[in-house]
């Protein structure tokens, strides 16, 4: 062999290899992102089966939801690095609305308050949002409406 057929092959091996870990980068990051993503959703829908449980008028009582969203949704990583926020607004016709923000670092502020949440039907929805690696922007969101009826 030659020297420069020794050094085209090694430079087709090094394009190769490169090639081959490049795209082994770009499908774990698939996989970080699909993580993060069921991650999201069992967050959203945990905080949501929270508030589905609570009486109707402690869901209606901005000071019981607030104290209810100073722990995160569960104990996973996620939800350190996520912001959540919370709607509740009258249902049908919406009278303003009681949203709360539940920041990473555990702050919950209250942006804004309904004037009536009514007695009868509200609806609630629960959205998580983060930045994935990269920086580019990701949501989940779930919306529900929670009667005041009796539980059985």
């Amino acid at each position: 062999m030659t020297l420069p057929e020794v050094l085209v092959a090694i430079l087709l091996m090094a394009l190769f290899c490169g090639s081959i870990f490049e795209l082994n980068a770009v499908c774990l990051r698939y996989i970080d992102s699909s993580k993060e993503a069921v991650a999201a959703l069992q967050s959203v829908h945990d905080r949501a089966e929270v508030l589905r449980n609570l009486s109707f008028s402690d869901l209606t009582t901005t000071a019981t939801v607030q104290n209810i969203l100073t722990s995160p949704a569960n104990s996973s990583d996620f939800c350190k690095k996520a912001t959540e926020t919370v709607t509740i607004a009258s249902y049908p016709t919406a009278n303003g609305s009681t949203q709360f923000t539940r920041n990473p670092d555990g702050t919950v502020t209250l942006n804004s308050t309904a004037t009536s949440l009514g007695t009868t039907l509200v609806q609630v929805d629960v959205s998580a949002s983060w930045n994935m690696l990269g920086g580019r922007a990701r949501s989940e969101q779930t919306s529900t409406i929670i009667s005041n009826g009796t539980k059985k």
